[in-house]
């Protein structure tokens, strides 16, 4: 994505520190694709349907502030956070939209910093709830706060039974300092072709509203659907919809890819630093896990393990320089790999490698990592550590 020209901007890195272009490695944050998924992803909701940014763990390591930023520019209404800096950091970029703290919550330090710093806090069970309306009760806060309460419905992670919805709901409206803003859940199986799981999921949260309808309790909010639900069954949108990474141009699973049109934000780009030839016989890198069979021509890069490349893709993975792909050779170490660049003898020190992105016709995304590693891709674009300046373009 990142040309020679100088039509971009810079987050990251500091007016007062390496500009881009003397990095050894950097990751580049393509906004103008994020503002088009989460248009396209609009498209599949209703008017009614609000759009919730996910933007825990740093966006998926792709920068929470102006990922935050954009997305709320292209349609999202709300953002979701794992933890309470996570929250706070948005606050003080100057961000107002709502915030929920999708994680759990307990001491009275989170609660005084979510009170302080108007977050939404999620409440799991009524034990959590008369702590929360303690320590609001000791700080005077002078509003109630806006709190969200999750069920269990199969997830068997945070909240409480959906049996056992009624009980919940009842305390938590009793409590003079919680104003109940919203009740939701979260799919276990989404992602999956088989829609067991997730339909039992889905008829046990109609069951929990319909039990709290017939109680006469009214909820202002309902929300179901991760990325995976957003984009297999608009039955599953209810009043919001929470997306995280379809946002960031992946799809949650391959047969969900005909329903719209995604494009990778993150690419991952270093430079050579070293460049010669090696004879026929010669070890590469720790442990001699290659051996050259014939002379080769070898490139060094400024990138490894401790920048978020996994180790076990050694020997594995391939990169991109010039629209060629290259195969790494060795064993990844903590600051370098190494490429077979005999393909190309004229490449030099300083010349750009794309690590994961796209180049002419070729292609190396986070899906093909996590598919080589057994993993998945949301793992694959949270490994990429902060010593590598994101660096936003378009």
């Amino acid at each position: 994505m990142l040309s020679h020209e100088e039509n971009k901007t810079v987050n990251s890195v500091s007016s007062d520190s390496y500009a881009w272009k003397s990095q050894r490695a950097w990751v580049e944050i393509n906004l103008a694709a994020l503002s088009k998924n989460i248009a396209q992803i609009c498209k599949l909701l209703g008017a009614k349907t609000q759009f919730m940014a996910v933007v825990k763990a740093d966006a998926y390591g792709h920068g929470a502030v102006s990922v935050a930023q954009t997305a709320l520019k292209a349609g999202a209404s709300w953002l979701g956070v794992a933890t309470v800096p996570e929250g706070i950091e948005l606050r003080k970029a100057g961000i107002k939209a709502p915030i929920l703290v999708l994680g759990a919550t307990y001491t009275p330090e989170q609660i005084e910093a979510i009170a302080r710093w108007k977050l939404e806090a999620t409440i799991c069970d009524c034990k959590q709830a008369l702590i929360f309306s303690d320590i609001l009760e000791t700080i005077n806060f002078d509003s109630p706060l806006r709190v969200h309460l999750k069920l269990d419905t199969g997830m068997s992670r945070l909240g409480t039974l959906w049996q056992d919805c009624s009980e919940f709901v009842q305390l938590v409206a009793s409590l003079p300092h919680l104003s109940i803003q919203s009740v939701y859940s979260h799919l276990a199986t989404a992602d999956s072709p088989d829609r067991t799981v997730m339909d039992l999921q889905h008829q046990r949260f109609e069951s929990a509203i319909a039990l709290l309808k017939d109680m006469g309790i009214e909820v202002p909010c309902l929300h179901l659907a991760n990325s995976a639900g957003t984009l297999s069954d608009n039955s599953l949108h209810y009043d919001m919809v929470r997306v995280g990474l379809a946002i960031y141009g992946f799809y949650p699973s391959p047969h969900l890819r005909s329903t719209v049109e995604l494009q990778p934000v993150l690419e991952v780009k270093a430079r050579v630093t070293h460049v010669k030839t090696i004879e026929k016989g010669a070890g590469v890198s720790y442990g001699h896990t290659f051996v050259a069979a014939k002379q080769m021509r070898l490139a060094v890069v400024g990138i490894g393990y401790a920048d978020g490349i996994p180790r076990n893709l050694s020997n594995k993975m391939q990169v991109l320089i010039r629209g060629v792909k290259i195969s790494q050779i060795g064993t990844i170490t903590m600051d370098q790999i190494m490429l077979d660049v005999s393909s190309i003898p004229d490449v030099g020190e300083g010349e750009i490698v794309t690590i994961l992105g796209c180049e002419g016709a070729e292609q190396i995304t986070a899906e093909d990592w996590s598919t080589q590693l057994n993993t998945i891709s949301w793992e694959i674009l949270c490994s990429f550590k902060h010593r590598l300046p994101r660096v936003n373009v378009n």
